[in-house]
């Protein structure tokens, strides 16, 4: 088994691996200024998605240009997913920049698509494939290929703790070999009920004090999280942006399969105020004692552009963000310098700025537990910012070095020699990896 990686090596965004140049799993972009796509010409006879991510479903589209129609396999609310954010790539996009793929080639995409429930065995480009839920949106999954020599885990993007929308992985299917993610390698968080009770603390307080709290969100997985703390909380709130259509979009009947508590997503939607999308209703609203939830989660579009210039003047006011923001993104610097470009004008913020982390992804500990049933595995480390590193710790862990000063092998595992460096590495892109 050959195992090409096409993008998400040695980085976060544009996932692609592909397998014997056949089956390719997740076709993602990276949606900076410009964006970036996975590298190559490919040409597969089937693609497998992990979940609904734009970094690892943005590019399918594409394959579906000339005479190519690969079947393409995902849950159903990957499906779903997948679909909105093309279209909405299209509508956002399409005039700014050279899209890489037209309203034809996404209309394709329903022809060709193949939905699969957890754990439901199917035949892909002449591999056994198996989702495992992954704990980290919903519909996410732990893709395992298995050719009938070698079984492959590729994790995609994992959480092993307990959300509101989700619950976390338990599954852990035999692999030879292990294609992990890396995301917070280096991260570890306090308890998610703590996070959830400093946030509705924070933004309480601030409502008691008269004053208005946006919350930027991602609007897949985000979004809907922190409208489940709401309600949990008791705190009224107001959701704006495409946040609105993928929580209707994950209540469908086929969806809700899918997740934790779908009644709890429903009161949730309940409890919410849906903002039908004009500015002027927009600043009527933030001129409110009151919660809004609102895309972009990085201050770099969508609706937040109104709502911030709106609360950013009065310190009784909050931003509160609930997930990383990449550097160079108005996030970051209004985090590290209290000012930011919002809109295309630079901006001082006032507001109190605060984050919580709400991150969908496994953090250190979670990583290390998961890893824990693939002692035996070759491990593959990749979408991370420190790939190498991490897998230069997982070397040592085996090899039974001291690390963070303690013994960190099982005694019946401590064997150096039977050990080389390509049990654990962390591929570069554009590397093929033999297996």
């Amino acid at each position: 088994m050959d195992v090409e990686f096409l993008g998400g090596a040695r980085e976060i965004g544009r996932s692609a691996i592909l397998i014997d140049d056949s089956l390719l799993v997740d076709f993602g972009m990276d949606s900076g200024n410009p964006p970036s796509y996975p590298i190559g010409d490919v040409d597969p006879d089937a693609v497998v998605v992990s979940h609904g991510h734009l970094d690892h479903v943005g590019s399918i589209p594409v394959l579906l240009s000339g005479d190519a129609r690969p079947e393409v396999h995902w849950t159903p609310p990957t499906y779903d997913l997948a679909m909105l954010l093309a279209r909405d790539t299209l509508s956002l996009h399409g005039g700014s920049y050279d899209c890489p793929f037209t309203e034809a080639e996404v209309a394709r995409l329903t022809q060709v698509s193949r939905t699969h429930g957890y754990r439901e065995p199917f035949e892909a480009a002449g591999y056994e494939i198996t989702f495992y839920e992954a704990g980290h949106i919903p519909g996410s999954a732990h893709v395992l290929v298995d050719d009938g020599e070698t079984r492959l885990l590729y994790t995609g993007d994992f959480h092993t703790e307990d959300q509101r929308i989700c619950a976390g992985t338990t599954a852990r299917p035999d692999a030879d070999v292990l294609i992990c993610e890396s995301t917070y390698a280096d991260t570890t968080r306090p308890p998610r009920a703590e996070i959830e009770r400093e946030f509705a603390e924070s933004l309480r307080s601030t409502i008691r004090e008269g004053g208005t709290v946006v919350v930027p969100a991602f609007a897949i997985g985000r979004t809907q999280e922190v409208l489940c703390i709401c309600e949990a909380y008791d705190l009224e709130c107001y959701v704006d942006g495409m946040g609105k259509r993928v929580t209707e979009l994950l209540l469908r009947p086929r969806n809700r399969e899918f997740l934790r508590d779908p009644d709890l997503l429903r009161r949730a939607k309940g409890n919410a105020r849906f903002v039908d999308g004009r500015d002027g209703q927009r600043r009527r609203i933030a001129a409110q004692n009151t919660v809004i939830v609102t895309t972009s989660g990085m201050l770099h579009g969508g609706p937040a552009m109104t709502y911030v210039p709106e609360i950013r003047t009065h310190p009784a006011n909050k931003i509160a963000l609930t997930g990383y923001q990449v550097e160079g993104t108005p996030g970051r610097d209004l985090l590290e310098t209290g000012s930011a470009e919002i809109d295309g004008r630079m901006m001082r913020v006032s507001a109190r700025v605060e984050a919580y982390d709400f991150s969908a992804h496994a953090d250190r500990e979670g990583l290390l537990s998961f890893l824990e049933s693939y002692e035996d595995a070759t491990i593959l480390v990749n979408h991370g910012d420190r790939c190498e590193a991490f897998a230069e710790e997982l070397r040592a862990r085996r090899e039974g070095d001291d690390i963070d000063g303690r013994d960190s092998a099982r005694p019946d595992r401590r064997d150096p020699g039977r050990r080389s460096e390509s049990d654990v590495r962390a591929p570069d892109i554009g590397e093929t990896v033999s297996l």
